[in-house]
């Protein structure tokens, strides 16, 4: 673990977990969060996260903090946290990553996501300032793609984003990352992991995704996920919202992905942001 977790942490983890021992390191190559399986003394397994920079640690404090109800053994129960010091410990929870698996493909897999995903969702007020705020993130983003997006596409995307309704919004408890490669099959039960990207938005948030990837020209697929979700887009706010979210994470994939280097996941932004100004938005209730 040198050079990945520091002596703050090594110690904050020797303190709560005593001798343990390094199972399988589950970092990202491009994320700048280490994720380490480990065996501790007490015969249980944990997940550990720690990171000096990163903000996902906080999130993913916070949300387990405000409560996950109904979700017990579908979610990782925290044990230990410090967010000053960047670290965090849940246990450990069994399944194989459904991403890349026959699972993937299987309409139970989304039918139970999307009855989780309606537990997550709990109602968390409303913001006046969420839509006004997301829209100026979009507008400055479409100027970030300068040079990654044609001239007239980031016209045609001012000119969308001109087009919505930036008024209140009905926020909820959204995973912020809502696809197979952090949901776990286990014999399958379907289980989510990974809260780093949590926060209270919109609940169409969370579909904008799945949307444009998994659901995308699968209708059983669509199907099954909303049977379990059981919601749809009902008011003209929600049409905003979704339009906006779409907007938003679009170019932002198109403008993150360049940044980092991933010109596979950098194409899937330009694939989502022609979908959206061509008005096929995969999901419309």
């Amino acid at each position: 673990m040198t050079g990945t977790i520091t002596e703050l942490q090594q110690s904050l983890l020797l303190s709560w977990l005593g001798g343990f021992t390094v199972v399988q390191d589950h970092s990202w190559p491009l994320q700048d969060t280490t994720v380490l399986q480990v065996a501790a003394p007490d015969g249980n397994e944990y997940i550990v996260k720690a990171s000096t920079t990163s903000h996902h640690i906080r999130r993913e404090i916070a949300a387990y903090s405000r409560g996950l109800p109904g979700l017990h053994g579908r979610v990782p129960a925290l044990r230990h946290a410090a967010p000053e010091a960047g670290l965090l410990v849940t246990g450990y929870l069994p399944g194989t990553l459904v991403a890349g698996t026959s699972s993937e493909s299987d309409p139970r897999t989304y039918r139970e996501a999307g009855m989780l995903l309606s537990r997550m969702h709990l109602p968390a007020g409303t913001s006046r300032s969420y839509a006004r705020a997301l829209t100026a993130r979009t507008g400055s983003l479409i100027q970030r793609a300068h040079g990654l997006l044609p001239g007239e596409t980031r016209s045609r995307l001012q000119e969308a984003l001109d087009a919505v309704e930036p008024g209140p919004a009905a926020l909820v408890t959204t995973h912020g990352d809502y696809q197979p490669r952090n949901w776990l099959d286990d014999d399958g039960l379907i289980k989510v992991i990974d809260f780093g990207r949590a926060e209270l938005r919109p609940w169409v948030h969370d579909l904008v995704r799945l949307s444009h990837q998994q659901l995308l020209a699968q209708p059983k697929l669509a199907a099954a996920f909303h049977e379990g979700f059981g919601r749809v887009i009902a008011t003209e706010e929600e049409h905003h919202l979704w339009t906006l979210e779409n907007l938003n994470q679009s170019v932002g994939t198109v403008v993150w992905a360049h940044g980092v280097g991933d010109a596979v996941f950098e194409r899937q932004g330009v694939e989502m942001v022609t979908r959206v100004l061509e008005g096929f938005l995969p999901f419309d209730g």
